[in-house]
């Protein structure tokens, strides 16, 4: 995640983010940095994007990816790789979301250890989250984290199927989609 770089109420950290031009992350009063990301990072967060938008199309739901905020309670600010909403106050926002149901985050050396610890946890706290899906492309692992109707977060490696199974939105993407171009052309 990074060294806070100051502390802030939300608000403030609000006006401040929105005249940056790098992205930032917030919680409990501390403002992170977040660092650029690799090709590969990139070409899987474009994928997904596409894949489960295009599944989507026609549905009250919708994907996005990188740039948007979403708030989690009143002290936490965090951007998501690929998350999609169905909700409507989320979708005629045109700033701060605050109700997915998916989130997916495309792991990377440097936030491969917040991103499966600390970030769920604060994603946990979103009473509209119903899967956290973690893609690692370098080991082209898969893992999903569904809850339960009895709120219990139930985890499904799906690095040895044929395609990620994303069951809160009732969507699938084969696995060459989610890893096409992350490879190097020689």
């Amino acid at each position: 995640m990074g060294v806070p770089l100051q502390e802030l109420t939300l608000a403030a950290f609000l006006d401040w983010e929105n005249a940056q031009l790098e992205r930032h992350e917030f919680h409990r009063g501390e403002v992170f940095a977040m660092v650029g990301g690799r090709r590969s990072h990139g070409r899987v967060v474009l994928n997904l994007a596409r894949r489960l938008a295009e599944q989507l199309d026609g549905s009250p739901c919708q994907v996005f990816a990188e740039s948007m905020k979403v708030q989690v309670a009143d002290d936490t600010i965090l951007y998501p790789d690929v998350f999609v909403t169905c909700d409507k106050a989320d979708l005629a926002t045109e700033m701060i979301f605050r109700a997915p149901m998916l989130v997916i985050e495309v792991l990377s050396p440097a936030t491969q250890a917040y991103d499966r610890s600390q970030k769920f946890a604060l994603y946990r706290r979103l009473a509209s989250l119903r899967e956290y899906i973690l893609v690692d492309p370098d080991t082209r692992r898969i893992e999903a984290f569904r809850c339960t109707a009895e709120g219990a977060w139930v985890f499904d490696d799906m690095s040895q199927e044929r395609e990620m199974a994303v069951s809160s939105v009732a969507c699938a993407v084969s696995m060459d989609q989610v890893f096409d171009g992350v490879d190097p052309q020689a």
